[in-house]
């Protein structure tokens, strides 16, 4: 049995773990001579979440054109659908805070 990527669940979850990645990413590469909870209790003190999550957020570019370009049209659906999301949170995130 073939396994079908271009679903609105495949872009989904790839579009919101595409963020998380990176998040990880941007720790190790720029901040892990902190630990992480430090790393995360400055980034919550400073309010600079949303800026964070928002440069998190553009890999999910590259992979919506991906599946744009490769005719995955659902697929890109699911991702820019979870881009919209993480957007909504970091609105949500802003006004609260």
């Amino acid at each position: 049995m073939k396994y079908k990527i271009d679903t609105i669940g495949t872009g989904l979850i790839l579009g919101l773990l595409i963020p998380l990645i990176s998040f990880f990413i941007f720790y190790f590469v720029k901040f892990s001579h902190y630990d992480f909870g430090d790393y995360a209790t400055g980034i919550l003190l400073r309010a600079i979440f949303t800026k964070i999550l928002s440069l998190c957020v553009l890999p999910n570019l590259a992979l919506f054109f991906i599946f744009i370009w490769t005719n995955k049209l659902t697929a890109a659906r699911g991702v820019l659908t979870a881009t919209i999301f993480l957007s909504i949170v970091m609105l949500l995130i802003k006004a609260i805070f």
